[in-house]
């Protein structure tokens, strides 16, 4: 029995996107269509009107218009060529699946309910932010992490007044500035923690600009207040200096006076956020399928891809269909930060779900479809794009190194990061990314969570790559291909020392410096004219040692008169590589003729210093 087609539950609107249907076709017998995009070039216009690219440059010189094929034209332009060839002229509507994530879907206002705020708790290394979500949560974490630094997002909802809360610790060193930028894009408002102490720092900074560019609301909360040289009006100066200024010196911006360790005035921040909350009013439509935002993904050995979600807007349920970036799969299992289970979970709400092919890319957009197939489609087509862009990078690396690439102006250092959660893998690459060393950067070709494979190793080998890996290692067949391949691996578990090893193999890649050192001298005692070689001098070499592939200097009278280098170089009739102090020698010089008795010949040759 035939299926019937399957009515769409919802409106798109964004991006104009491409159509199945060829530019220019039909859209009803005798009525011709041309598809208008942003971007489009006269040559792309000729292809849609059914004309050549000589054409339509001469239409568009008869309207004033000097242009190239490859030049893009307004759409006022492409709509007067469009009506001089008897086309109608309609905008691109999307039917790309595949870059769903584009999409814009509109809700029905009476759909919209409440929502619990989203916050992102920001500010610098070791000011405690991780301590004052600890002490909201009433669970320790800050013993688990690896020297007191955070190094994976983590998302938890709290439930107070009978209202929850949802709370993203994002990392505070500048190594993770990318993960706090994605932190920035799924959030209602950002807690700032500055330390009484310690007052403003870069990463404090940094912060506070990534909350600005996603024009959110903040609240600065001064931590470590029971500390003796706790000084907050020196933070709030400084912080007013960024444009924070306090609601009590006449300003908008609410400073609240804490102190995470010993639990003082937690209870007026969150006072603070609930009451921020009631203002803006956040909605989302719950009826609608599930959309939002990977906050972090790894591969757990019981349960396979594992990722946490949060839910921007619908609600996700078990079972659901759900494509997340370059990968997809059916909701098998969902769970919150204290593993408790879930069958649904509503907008705001994080969840830890199962059930995944793939590992997707933290800060991915998650959307869920009414079918599977719909669903692998769309990843399908996205990992061919991957791997297309892949494997173009691989063979432009391949052949640069093959053709010396003589006109670039920089090196790459490409390298494939494996880790074992996708918070490390964003952390590596914005610190790598990062490195500054003159004519030198880094190139990262991958990075994907999960064990070094195979197919790492081959597409490290077709783009010159070593491959680092973070808490993960190879297993034995694949390192027995590496050391096979040359493919080189490196495992870490600390990220700043990848960061030094990094820079010293950068270092490694800058370019020799050489300089000149005189070996020799000659002096001419006799010359010979032979036919078809042209000058040949007779020499003594009076000082060092004159080599058949030095460079040299004619000197006559003290005067250099040519620089060039050795066409032939003898002792008697026998081609010679070297003559020492004391020896006679024949000698002739590349394209030069004009060697007189009595001038003296000066070898040198090019010596490599170290590089400092």
């Amino acid at each position: 029995m035939a299926k019937k087609p399957m009515k769409p539950k919802q409106s798109f609107k964004g991006k104009p996107q491409s159509q199945s249907k060829p530019k220019g076709e039909n859209k009803t017998a005798g009525e011709k269509i041309l598809i208008f995009k942003p971007g489009m070039t006269a040559a792309d216009v000729a292809q849609g009107l059914q004309i050549t690219n000589a054409m339509i440059i001469k239409k568009l010189m008869m309207l004033g218009i000097m242009t190239s094929v490859n030049e893009v034209l307004d759409r006022d332009t492409i709509e007067l060529l469009a009506l001089e060839e008897g086309f109608k002229i309609q905008d691109e509507v999307i039917t790309d699946l595949a870059r769903y994530d584009e999409m814009e879907i509109v809700d029905n206002e009476e759909d919209m309910v409440s929502r619990p705020p989203i916050v992102t708790v920001m500010g610098h290394v070791d000011h405690g932010k991780t301590t004052l979500l600890d002490t909201i949560r009433k669970s320790r974490v800050v013993a688990g992490e690896a020297g007191g630094i955070t190094q994976h997002i983590g998302a938890y909802q709290v439930v107070r007044n009978g209202k929850k809360i949802t709370f993203i610790d994002t990392p505070g060193h500048a190594a993770f500035t990318e993960m706090r930028v994605r932190g920035a894009k799924v959030t209602d408002m950002v807690v700032l923690v500055v330390a009484a102490d310690d007052g403003v720092m870069p990463q404090t900074i940094e912060a506070l600009d990534h909350a600005k560019a996603a024009n959110l609301p903040i609240i600065v909360a001064v931590n470590k207040m029971d500390k003796r040289d706790a000084n907050p009006d020196h933070v709030m100066t400084e912080l007013s200096n960024y444009g924070l200024v306090p609601e009590k010196w006449g300003g908008s911006t609410p400073y609240v006076m804490i102190s995470a360790l010993k639990n003082e005035g937690i209870t007026e921040l969150l006072d603070v956020i609930e009451l921020i909350a009631e203002i803006d009013e956040y909605k989302a439509n719950p009826k609608r399928p599930a959309r939002g935002t990977v906050i972090e993904a790894f591969l757990d050995r019981g349960r396979g891809p594992v990722a946490t979600l949060i839910v921007e807007t619908g609600t996700l349920k078990i079972g659901d269909n759900i494509v997340v970036g370059n990968t997809y799969g059916k909701i098998r299992t969902m769970q919150d930060d204290l593993k408790r289970r879930y069958t649904e979970a509503e907008p705001s709400q994080p969840i830890e779900i199962t059930g995944l092919n793939e590992v997707p890319q933290a800060g991915d957009i998650f959307m869920v479809f009414d079918d599977e197939k719909t669903v692998r489609s769309i990843a399908e087509e996205r990992q061919s794009r991957q791997r297309e862009g892949e494997l173009k990078a691989a063979k432009k690396t391949t052949l640069d190194s093959m053709l010396g690439d003589l006109d670039a102006q920089e090196k790459e250092l490409n390298i494939i990061i494996k880790g074992d959660v996708q918070g490390s893998i964003e952390a590596l690459r914005g610190l790598l990314e990062k490195i500054d060393i003159q004519g030198l950067h880094v190139n990262v070709v991958r990075g994907g969570v999960g064990a070094i494979t195979e197919n790492d190793i081959i597409l490290a080998q077709a783009s010159k790559a070593i491959i680092i890996g973070f808490n993960v290692r190879p297993a034995m067949n694949v390192k027995q291909m590496a050391d096979s391949l040359g493919v080189e691996i490196r495992l870490y578990n600390i990220i700043y020392r990848v960061q030094e090893d990094i820079e010293a193999a950068l270092k490694g890649m800058l370019e020799p410096v050489f300089e000149e050192v005189v070996i020799g001298q000659a002096e001419v005692r006799e010359t010979f004219k032979v036919s078809k070689i042209g000058t040949i001098a007779g020499c003594m070499v009076t000082d060092g040692v004159i080599r058949r592939e030095s460079l040299v200097r004619l000197i006559r009278e003290g005067i250099v008169v040519y620089e060039g280098k050795l066409a032939s170089l003898k002792r008697f009739k026998d081609d010679a590589k070297e003559v020492r102090t004391g020896f006679e020698c024949g000698l002739s010089i590349e394209n030069f003729n004009d060697i007189k008795i009595g001038d003296i010949i000066e070898a040198s040759q090019m010596k490599e210093v170290e590089v400092k």
